[in-house]
């Protein structure tokens, strides 16, 4: 595979991360993930209003072909409450399992840990479904630490689920040694 890039999606790109997703959410199906994503849950509207509160959506490439994608957020009260500008909230990780190599989606979450840490914050947080703990063993393999739950976290298109908090040190001294 090509060299990963990347890059911060437009409206043109919006509905190719909605296929991602959604090819994301029938990989996991598949396998028997459900409780999760389903296909056709979310739209090109979901993506375009993360940008429009402020909030990143960022493209993986490969040559010429999308291999994945996730959200950046700069505050997430629904699963953290009110909190100081002291972390990024990943979400919606998601890569083409068909079609990519293992550790793609790590080198994925690790471009948005760079990209917190580029904002001057220190911490990079997310939350997986607590009903999946493949999900949140695979964010603890990659240095993240579980420091809470979320119980009935709204979500968009679907009824509110229950969630595990995580997070990761991604600028500091602290950073540096781990």
């Amino acid at each position: 595979m090509d060299t990963l890039r990347f890059r911060l999606a437009d409206d043109t790109d919006l509905a190719t991360v909605v296929g991602l997703r959604d090819d994301a959410a029938r990989w996991m199906l598949s396998r028997g993930v459900t409780g999760q994503w389903r296909p056709g849950e979310l739209g090109v509207d979901h993506f375009r209003r993360t940008r429009e509160r402020g909030g990143e959506v960022w493209l993986a490439e490969s040559g010429e072909r999308a291999v994945g994608a996730w959200e950046l957020w700069w505050e997430d009260e629904a699963a953290w409450g009110p909190q100081p500008a002291t972390a990024g909230y990943v979400h919606r990780l998601m890569v083409a399992h068909g079609s990519v190599p293992p550790g793609t989606g790590r080198e994925l979450l690790r471009a948005a840990e760079r990209r917190v840490a580029e904002r001057g914050r220190p911490l990079a947080r997310l939350d997986c479904v607590a009903t999946n703990p493949a999900l949140k063993a695979y964010y603890i393999k990659a240095g993240y630490r579980v420091v809470g739950h979320k119980e009935g976290k709204p979500q968009p298109g679907t009824k509110p689920k229950s969630f595990t908090l995580l997070e990761k040190r991604v600028s500091g001294a602290a950073a540096q040694s781990a």
